[in-house]
């Protein structure tokens, strides 16, 4: 069974971790996992780290790495203990420009991966309006934007849930 990450509750179904018989280059061992995103360090570490090893911290000790950029994080205010726990124990996301974190009630918001198509059709009311607010898209633009979307592809939204209120928000990224 794979660590559970606060933040990043399923990296697997995320498309950051998956199934391997690779050698984690961090504590030497197979686990069956290794993680698939961004990893920031001096040296190449690309598909060479375990999920637990993410988890614990040890990977990010031995190679000074982080796994998700913390501008937004910063940004956001948020408190230190916070920004670590996502930059050095929690699995990031693969993005077209570099990561943007989402929080709402002073926390950050854990990811839930690409937003599905349903996702995006069923966004209605105020959800929707500040959505369209933040994209500066018109609502017949939003109409052809869902019709033509595919998750994983480009331009992408990310979807992110409070820990606290459950509310769902999307982050935007273009190439």
């Amino acid at each position: 069974m794979l660590p559970q990450f606060r933040y990043h509750p399923d990296p697997v179904a995320t498309g950051n971790a998956a199934e391997s018989d690779k050698t984690c280059r961090s504590c030497e061992q197979a686990r069956g996992y290794i993680y698939s995103g961004p990893v920031y360090a001096v040296e190449e570490l690309d598909e060479q780290i375990c999920p637990w090893c993410i988890a614990d911290g040890s990977a990010a000790a031995k190679f000074d790495a982080t796994f998700t950029d913390d501008v937004s994080l910063f940004s956001a205010g948020l408190d230190k203990n916070i920004i670590e726990e996502i930059t050095k124990r929690t699995p990031g996301y693969t993005s077209w420009q570099s990561e943007v974190w989402l929080e709402c009630c002073n926390d950050a918001c854990a990811f839930h991966g690409d937003a599905s198509t349903e996702d995006l059709e069923s966004l209605k009311g105020k959800q929707l309006k500040k959505l369209l607010s933040e994209l500066d898209m018109e609502k017949d633009e939003w109409e052809d934007f869902v019709s033509e979307y595919e998750p994983g592809g480009e331009p992408a939204l990310y979807k992110f849930v409070c820990l606290h209120c459950g509310q769902i928000l999307y982050g935007w990224d273009n190439s």
